[in-house]
């Protein structure tokens, strides 16, 4: 197994290639980050409208998700660029595609490292996605 860099010389969280993610997505085996990083847990987040309901589409589910998961990042001075760990669940395997279609939107080119797991249900019965990220950057940088 080839890998590929570690951390690099201004600090920033690095992807590493194992070999394994590229024969299944768009992500990254591991993503090493270095010393004195702030870190953001954010918790599962299913994706609600402002009034707390839960469309039927899971395309727009999706973007509700990331949407909030974004909104979390931007409040703690982060961006798409410091995601390094993505945890994604749904409820239907049939939704993958439409998941990942926004998730692509969402990430462009970053790599995070990630899972995806089907699971038989989630905290409400009308929820089929929720989304969850670790984040991390330079601890100098602002709220």
């Amino acid at each position: 197994m080839a890998t590929t860099s570690r951390v690099s010389a201004d600090g920033a969280s690095q992807p590493i290639d194992v070999g394994v993610a590229r024969h299944i997505g768009t992500y990254s085996d591991a993503v090493a980050t270095p010393a004195g990083q702030r870190w953001l847990h954010t918790s599962g987040t299913p994706g609600l409208r402002e009034d707390g309901s839960v469309p039927d589409d899971v395309a727009e589910q999706s973007k509700l998700a990331w949407d909030s998961v974004l909104a979390a990042l931007a409040a703690a001075g982060m961006g798409v660029g410091d995601i390094v760990k993505v945890t994604s669940w749904l409820v239907d395997a049939h939704d993958i595609p439409a998941y990942t279609a926004v998730r692509g939107q969402v990430l462009g080119d970053v790599r995070p490292a990630s899972m995806l797991a089907i699971v038989p249900a989630l905290v409400r019965p009308e929820i089929r996605v929720e989304v969850e990220v670790i984040g991390a950057c330079p601890a100098e940088r602002p709220v």
